[in-house]
């Protein structure tokens, strides 16, 4: 890989241990995708939950924060994903003091790096969103998806330490979605459905993804009417990421790379591959129903906007969540404060609900906190949550919010 004259520093140790690391890694993973040099970033979004960290990767955080501050600190812009225990609320939820004890060494070990404490999955909405064409390093497969297709921004997914990395050297291997060729799309896909909730176009991006074969391709949806809002596609990003494992998609006529069909092709176009409302309703039956009884409720993964925590007090308002059953709503700290001032939360509390901030539920040690406190039978709004939590021993179900109240207040699903 060619490198620049701060680069060749960096590998050479002359800026200290952490960032010779870091480099030594980023060569690494840039010679084995072929990358010819290395591109800088313009900021860091870091999944580094403690449950993902352990105690080995909290060791190593404090390690690095023992050194002089200009070897250590973050050299741009750098936020953090959800973390794995809400400190304020952690008790209420039968989770362990060893689990919060771990959590304060990473924060404290964070906040010596520099690293903004934003503790935020959609960081594209509340902190610096991205613009067309900017290079970033986002960890969490959602945000990355969302600014790479809603935003026409560029990343890779970039897993804990190759986001510390790209923190530590302020630049990532150039390669991948980096590249204009990788960004064209593959595959083409008719959309004869309408979403009409968020749970919708979770669905539609987990029909999507379900279709998929590789990282490497990129879905172009065509046939959508109107003009999605921010919350919208971050449901059908989230999903399409979570069951496709992929990276970018366009809309055409709404994401920015993809004005028409022909725009984001080469070459001759593929075969449309239909999508119809009853793929979308054999999505949803895939999960099936929870008629006896529902243990919890969660909104969460990804984090609620203001305007999401909004629509589920409005939902709350005047109700009560039955008392065999919890429902759990997660919010970036940000969103919490704002939520909190204009009486969301209240409501939320009011009706039995749990507002939790800065943290989203399966990264909480989802195992144990459903066996401390008999979960199992789980209902979401949320298609990436239900797809991830059936690993963590849940049974899930999708459902859309309004349902997802109903059930909450009646202990069960249906009439």
């Amino acid at each position: 890989m060619k490198l620049n004259d701060i680069e060749r520093a960096m590998q050479a140790g002359d800026m200290g241990p952490a960032r010779q690391w870091a480099i030594e890694q980023q060569i690494a993973v840039g010679n084995f995708f072929d990358a010819d040099d290395l591109v800088e970033v313009n900021q860091v979004h870091m999944m580094a939950d403690t449950e993902s960290l352990g105690e080995s990767g909290v060791e190593f955080l404090e390690r690095f924060a023992n050194l002089p501050w200009e070897e250590r600190r973050c050299l741009v812009p750098t936020v953090t994903d959800p973390r794995g225990i809400d400190l304020e609320s952690y008790k209420s939820l039968n989770q362990e003091e060893v689990f919060a004890e771990r959590e304060r060494r990473a924060i404290k070990a964070f906040e010596s790096l520099s690293v903004m404490m934003t503790d935020t999955c959609i960081n594209y909405q509340i902190i610096m969103p991205p613009v067309m064409g900017e290079h970033l390093a986002f960890g969490d497969t959602g945000s990355v998806i969302y600014t790479n297709g809603a935003l026409g921004a560029r990343s890779n997914f970039e897993g804990g330490p190759a986001a510390l990395a790209a923190a530590l050297t302020g630049r990532v291997p150039r390669y991948g979605y980096h590249l204009d060729e990788k960004r064209r799309g593959t595959r083409l896909f008719e959309v004869a459905f309408e979403p009409k909730t968020l749970s919708d176009w979770g669905a539609l991006g987990g029909v999507v993804g379900r279709r998929l074969e590789s990282y490497w391709e990129v879905p172009v949806l065509e046939g959508i009417t109107g003009r999605p809002n921010s919350d919208e596609l971050k449901h059908f990003g989230a999903a399409l990421a979570s069951y496709g494992s992929v990276a970018l998609y366009h809309i055409v006529g709404v994401t920015p790379e993809a004005p028409d069909t022909k725009t984001v092709f080469d070459g001759p176009l593929p075969a449309a591959e239909p999508i119809t409302a009853a793929n979308v309703a054999d999505f949803y039956k895939s999960f099936g129903v929870h008629e006896d009884k529902v243990d919890v409720v969660v909104f969460a993964a990804p984090q609620l906007s203001l305007v999401e925590t909004q629509m589920l007090a409005r939902t709350m308002e005047g109700k009560q969540v039955h008392k065999e059953t919890s429902l759990i709503a997660t919010l970036p700290p940000a969103v919490k404060a704002d939520s909190d001032r204009m009486g969301y939360t209240a409501t939320i509390e009011a009706a039995g609900g749990t507002v939790l901030q800065g943290v989203c539920f399966y990264q909480m040690y989802a195992r144990e906190t459903g066996e401390a406190n008999g979960w199992k039978r789980l209902l979401s709004n949320s298609a990436k949550l239900v797809n991830i939590i059936q690993g963590y021993g849940y049974e899930p179900v999708l459902a859309s919010m309004e349902d997802c109240v109903d059930a909450a207040v009646k202990g069960r699903m249906g009439s």
